[in-house]
């Protein structure tokens, strides 16, 4: 019998001739399919490649004969891993695939936003010069919070102080000796953290207690004219409290990959401010971070598949202990 995967979205070449190497696979790839098609196909898949379709409990209970969830990505709060592990269904993800695109889209967004690139381009072009009001500023010699010291946070931690800044890092997963060890300033407490920082740059994962992490009281922390960077997750960010901090001036700017609601609407307030730069979530998206994700994924599934999951990948390793 063979192995049925179904693929969410496109992959390149390299990552489609490990599963054409398999005779033991059948697959059946859908291009960025709606929910009614993804749940389609669920039945009878033995594994899936979940780029942003959902694998919650719905599409789990069509999913009778899943055997591995597989996200192309790092991230996995789009799959009820509570689910899955009571079902025994292990879920992977590409981890050290992506952190260097990511963590480079994040040195892009920041200094996006503190030269002010996109709106000063976009006056040139429109037939004007030096736009009224311009206010760029240095990052050398000022102070960038990480908050998420994962393998996007450590680089870019790393890329912030080539760029000679003051570099603290919040994540209660790190102990202070390791993170002062790498040449950091350990922080302990957000708001005290935030209080001090020039640059905020989030890649925390989304879980129950980062959701809405900066929120009010946080942009009330927050040293004024400082500049926000989220790589991480949407829902991290509380987005009123954000337009509100943009728009009295105390958050001077936000480069965001991610948002609340994807893919936004002209509807969302943050598209019409001036002081706000928005990529849609493609921090990842780079040709070579593609490949790199897409082939991690497929192997991914052909070691679940082969019973012998990569415990590093596995998002629920408990799995593998013996009960």
């Amino acid at each position: 019998m063979k192995h049925r995967i179904v693929l969410g979205r496109d992959i390149p070449p390299a990552a489609m001739a490990l599963l054409d190497a398999r005779r033991d696979v059948e697959v059946v790839q859908l291009l960025y399919p709606p929910k009614a098609e993804w749940h389609a196909h669920l039945p009878g898949a033995h594994a899936v490649l979940a780029w942003t379709q959902l694998m919650h409990r719905e599409a789990l209970d069509i999913a009778q004969d899943l055997k591995v969830v597989s996200r192309m990505g790092v991230g996995f709060d789009t799959v009820d891993i509570p689910a899955c592990t009571a079902r025994g269904i292990p879920v992977m993800v590409a981890n050290g695939s992506n952190d260097l695109s990511v963590a480079e889209h994040a040195m892009m967004l920041l200094l996006a936003i503190a030269r002010q690139a996109v709106d000063v381009d976009r006056h040139v072009k429109e037939g004007g010069w030096v736009p009224p009001g311009m206010s760029m500023v240095d990052l050398a010699g000022r102070t960038a919070l990480v908050v998420g010291y994962g393998r996007i946070g450590v680089r870019v931690a790393r890329y912030l102080a080539a760029f000679h800044m003051k570099v603290m890092v919040l994540d209660p997963f790190y102990s202070p000796h390791r993170i002062a060890s790498d040449g950091f300033i350990a922080a302990r407490d957000l708001h005290a953290a935030l209080a001090q920082a020039d640059v905020v740059t989030l890649h925390c994962p989304l879980r129950p207690d980062t959701r809405h992490l900066m929120d009010e009281a946080a942009f009330a922390a927050l040293k004024p004219g400082a500049l926000l960077v989220n790589t991480a997750r949407g829902p991290i960010v509380k987005e009123s409290a954000l337009v509100a901090a943009l728009q009295s001036g105390r958050l001077a700017g936000a480069g965001l990959d991610v948002l609340e609601v994807e893919p936004s609407t002209a509807a969302n307030p943050l598209l019409a401010l001036p002081n706000v730069v928005v990529s849609p979530h493609t921090a990842a998206s780079t040709a070579e971070g593609i490949e790199r994700m897409a082939c991690t994924t497929i192997q991914n599934i052909l070691d679940a598949l082969d019973g012998r999951p990569d415990p590093s990948m596995m998002v629920n390793p408990e799995l593998l202990t013996p009960r």
